[in-house]
């Protein structure tokens, strides 16, 4: 991941004529953090694990990312999302600098009491570095509401009262109305907009997910509402499709139940890898990293690709929908939506002032449009994909940010407001 995300940053740098100093200054993160994390186990053995924390970019703004539990955590992937994240707190302009970490654990062979004292020796690590004005972490994968409360709790403990510490909180204890749907809710967005400029509308679009969990779930109950199809979704058991649209409320309540949508009755069963190259308008790679490769992008056969998964597609893979006119909305714009959200809720937090639903709702859909829209004017202004575009947009912004607070030129950046 780390080689794609730097991969991509180079074509950017390139339309934007950025020296070799700059690209440094702007990929260097502001500060890694690694700790040990030793606490007991339930059966009296002690459990160790490493913790990291990596602080990429705060020159837009206190540094905002997730915290992952998974044996996979390393300081290489960390580093790319901090990235990312960096990128994309900038395309939708909210002002804010990258941030990831977690720990390398697995939750699903931990007891909640387990979970809970390995969540609290990790904040004792990282307090000191994190807060409301210097790192806001929120949920990623393997975590969750309750996980980022423990996080609330125990930086309160020494810092005094700060819900805005962290993001995704349950919404009785400071959280945001409107946060567990936020992704979703904005790839549906992306996807509106991206079809506008065909002078389409959702109504009738045929659409196949891979992943319905949290984001594709919403994603598509979302799409569904207004009048889109629901085709075929797959997910890491199997796979259900029917060409009239599956009934996406019974499907949430069955993935509730039996956690796959293999099974359900609504519909017939594939194999689940074929739902990337299902006959659909619209391709929502919503689950892994790195499925659309080289070996299986020329059977893509959707014409809009929005990435609500986190790096889902290959750059080789991109150089091929690109030749193929496959428009893609990249993830460092379709899935914004959680993290402008996050921004609201933290935004209350510090306020002390609760925002209605439909405030939320609005303010998303202004940014997440704004957001788009400033990213199809810089395609079009400098021929090229959306991918490319969104990270130009991102980089300028933050290069602007860098070079501003260190009084260097800025004529190249002043198109980036």
């Amino acid at each position: 991941m780390l080689e794609e995300s730097r991969y991509y940053f180079q074509k950017a740098a390139k339309a934007l004529d950025l020296s070799d100093k700059t690209q440094k200054i702007l990929l260097t993160p502001y500060r890694v953090v690694k700790v040990e994390v030793v606490t007991d186990g339930h059966d009296g053995e002690w459990l160790h694990h490493v913790g990291y924390r990596v602080q990429h970019d705060n020159s837009r703004g206190p540094m905002k990312g997730g915290l992952r539990y998974h044996p996979s955590v390393d300081e290489d992937d960390a580093t790319a999302l901090a990235t990312l994240m960096t990128w994309k707190t900038a395309i939708v302009n909210i002002p804010y600098g990258g941030a990831k970490g977690g720990i390398n654990c697995n939750p699903q062979e931990l007891t909640d009491k387990e979970l809970f004292d390995i969540t609290h020796e990790f904040v004792g690590h990282i307090r000191e570095i994190i807060g409301p004005n210097l790192d806001i972490p929120a949920p990623d994968v393997n975590t969750n509401a309750d996980i980022m409360a423990w996080i609330m709790d125990e930086y309160s403990n020494h810092y005094g009262f700060s819900p805005a510490v962290v993001t995704g909180k349950p919404v009785h204890l400071f959280g945001s109305e409107g946060r567990e749907e936020a992704t979703g809710r904005g790839v549906m967005i992306a996807l509106e907009k991206a079809l506008e400029t065909q002078h389409k509308s959702l109504k009738g679009i045929r659409v196949a997910l891979q992943g319905f969990g949290n984001v594709g779930s919403h994603a598509a109950r979302l799409i569904a509402e207004k009048g889109g199809r629901i085709v075929a979704v797959g997910d890491h058991k199997g796979g259900i499709e029917n060409k009239d649209g599956l009934d996406v409320s019974k499907l949430i309540a069955y993935v509730k139940e039996h956690k796959t949508v293999s099974g359900f009755a609504g519909g017939n069963a594939f194999k689940s890898e074929d739902v990337l190259t299902w006959d659909c308008d619209v391709l929502i790679p919503a689950a892994l990293g790195g499925v659309l490769t080289a070996e299986n992008a020329n059977d893509v056969r959707a014409s809009i690709i929005v990435e609500a998964a986190n790096a889902p597609t290959t750059p080789e893979a991109d150089e091929i929908f690109h030749r193929r006119n496959i428009m893609v909305i990249p993830d460092v714009l379709a899935n914004a939506g959680g993290v402008t959200v996050s921004y609201f809720e933290w935004a209350q937090n510090i306020q002390q002032f609760k925002w209605e639903l439909e405030r939320i709702h609005n303010e998303l859909y202004k940014i997440m449009t704004r957001a788009f829209e400033a990213v199809l004017d810089m395609a079009k202004r400098k021929q090229t994909d959306l991918r490319t575009a969104a990270y130009i947009l991102g980089i300028g912004r933050v290069a602007r940010a860098t070079l501003s607070r260190t009084h260097h030129s800025l004529s190249k950046f002043e198109q980036f407001d």
